[in-house]
């Protein structure tokens, strides 16, 4: 299928942002403290800014601060640019402009059992690919949390070293989160990074502590887990924590009520979950490719699996996870509750399609690994291709893009909470600005992640800004997009039943075909008159493969089909997504 591009390409790689790598407290307006300025939302804050400002304000000397768990409680900016506390517009807040930052947060290396390369390796490959940031997360086991841990953080304060101008290092893992699947934990670099890890993955780690199984023990375990993430930042341990949870419904095992009890337990912590699981590759055909489902999505219910979930759940449509790609389904049913609850996408790289490495013998059994923490050093060269492998390198085919008040790893994490994020697969698109404004405004509008509060019946609208891809991707061909869709629902506030995993009022309400236009394509859409809250996403393909969404026609008349077993080449059906913006009314 010709999917093994090993030489170099030259494509731009200007970020145009500062590199500013001082990792302290971000200033405010004209260089103030961010926690006392009230114009800046909760949702712009780090941890251990929020826990001051909460000090502040229990303590009397500030006013209300901004609800975490929930948009709908007072406290998004206005869309006529007042706000809450009757501050003007601060110079941080969402309304300018971000450097929009490439990454991937579910990264592994020889640390894990079933992966082979350095952190070096992945990092190059990243910083090649284009990446601005990434998160080594080797898999939570006995070996990883009693040595693993130690051992990595050298080889990423190495890469942090040598590619800090280019590629931002965090170290995380992936949890084995209790009673649930996979997720990612990762922390803001400093001196405690590896104790912190280490204390958590001990404590709370599902196999380390055997409390995989699904029941109502393990669930709380899980919980304290997070509890202990956000202690480490109230306490000054760690600046920053952050909890994504990975490839979610590829096994059933996360149920809607463990993924509300994240969020609701931890809203600051517990942010989102993967909306496209890594191993691409995996559903390239036989004997091209492993010929398996993407994202090795090609499970059957299980013992622990939540009993409500469809057998359409367990595979992947156009490459996302169903919880994603259902057009009310159950990120749908979050984001109506008004709960921020963000997607990402990421590589999940452990060995990569059609590379010719393999461990060394001698330093490639599980003996090795289990007494030193790690596998031996690939060796390149040592095979022909292989071609039974799933994996991308990161960057080479899937990417979360945040935005980013400027380039920093607290600038990253900020902007991650602050649902200031959309993904693509195969570069489908070259940028995207997605923003709500009064209508007929020349306002700049509010981005990603916003929950703008307007008066009952004004006028707005949905503006979005796309610039098309003009270079090649790492497949040798230009990406061409050929629709955008806008979904709409109404904000109808907590669910009674806390399994919910639909919300009916949700639908595509616009499409746009875009077919052969290039260039930078701006798409406007009347909202009409406020007089509900609501909430609106966008997504887009190159519409190669689109079907009725499971939910009917008349909710999603062409959303992405389900992906083929064995036979499902990702190069073949590239789609995007961005998180909601939400429209509350007063």
């Amino acid at each position: 299928m010709g999917h093994d591009h090993a030489h170099p390409h030259d494509h731009p790689h200007d970020h145009s942002h500062s590199h500013d790598h001082s990792h302290g407290t971000e200033p405010g307006p004209d260089g103030g403290d961010p926690v006392l300025d009230l114009s800046i939302p909760d949702a712009e804050l780090a941890p251990h800014q929020l826990a001051r400002r909460g000090f502040l304000t229990r303590a009397g000397i500030l006013g209300a601060g901004l609800a975490g768990a929930s948009v709908l409680p007072a406290g998004a900016a206005h869309a006529d640019g007042r706000h809450e506390h009757g501050h003007q517009p601060s110079r941080r807040a969402p309304r300018h402009g971000y450097a929009w930052l490439a990454g991937d947060h579910h990264i592994h290396t020889q640390q894990s059992s079933d992966a082979q390369y350095r952190v070096a390796d992945h990092v190059k490959h990243a910083s090649a690919y284009g990446l601005d940031w990434m998160v080594i997360t080797d898999h939570g086991s006995i070996a990883h949390a009693k040595i693993g841990v130690e051992k990595v953080n050298p080889d990423i304060r190495a890469a942090r070293e040598e590619y800090g101008e280019q590629t931002l290092v965090f170290q995380g893992l992936e949890w084995n989160i209790p009673a649930a699947e996979h997720g990612t934990v990762f922390v803001h670099p400093g001196s405690n990074e590896v104790a912190v890890l280490k204390e958590f993955e001990n404590s709370f780690d599902g196999v380390v502590n055997n409390t995989t199984a699904s029941s109502t023990a393990n669930e709380s375990a899980a919980l304290r887990g997070l509890d202990f993430l956000a202690a480490s930042v109230t306490k000054g341990r760690v600046k920053d924590a952050m909890f994504f949870a990975n490839h979610p419904a590829r096994k059933g095992i996360d149920s809607p009520h463990e993924i509300r009890g994240w969020r609701d337990q931890q809203p600051r912590i517990a942010l989102g979950m993967e909306g496209a699981p890594g191993h691409q590759a995996a559903g390239i055909p036989a004997p091209y490719g492993p010929g398996s489902g993407r994202g090795y999505y090609d499970n059957s219910p299980s013992a622990n699996s939540f009993a409500g979930y469809p057998l359409a759940s367990y595979v992947t449509y156009g490459g996302f996870d169903w919880m994603t790609a259902t057009v009310g389904g159950l990120w749908d049913s979050l984001l109506a509750e008004g709960k921020p609850w963000w997607i990402t996408a990421n590589s999940d790289s452990h060995q990569v399609y059609a590379d010719d490495s393999a461990r060394p013998v001698g330093q490639d059994t599980q003996a090795y690994f289990d007494a030193n923490g790690r596998y031996g050093d690939p060796v390149h060269g040592s095979t022909g291709p292989n071609l039974t492998q799933g994996d991308f390198w990161p960057g080479y085919y899937s990417r979360t893009h945040v935005g980013a008040e400027q380039f920093g790893y607290a600038a990253v994490m900020q902007g991650l909470r602050a649902g200031r994020v959309w993904v693509d697969h195969g570069s489908l698109l070259g940028s995207l600005d997605v923003r709500v404004r009064p209508a007929g405004s020349r306002d700049p509008g509010y981005p990603l992640g916003s929950a703008v509060r307007c008066r009952r019946g004004q006028q707005l609208e949905l503006v979005v800004s796309i610039v098309t891809q003009d270079q090649p991707n790492w497949a040798e061909f230009v990406p061409a997009l050929a629709k955008v869709d806008v979904i709409r629902g109404t904000v109808t506030g907590a669910v009674s039943d806390k399994d919910t995993f639909t919300t009916p009022t949700t639908k595509v309400v616009k499409t746009f075909d875009v077919t052969g236009r290039r260039g930078q394509i701006t798409l406007t859409y009347p909202l009409g008159r406020a007089d509900q809250p609501f909430y609106l996403r966008v997504r887009g393909s190159d519409g190669k493969r689109t079907a009725a969404g499971i939910n009917g026609a008349g909710v999603d008349a062409a959303g992405p089909q389900a992906d083929a077993l064995g036979n499902a080449d990702p190069w073949n059906d590239l789609w995007f997504y961005t998180n909601p913006i939400w429209v509350l009314t007063s």
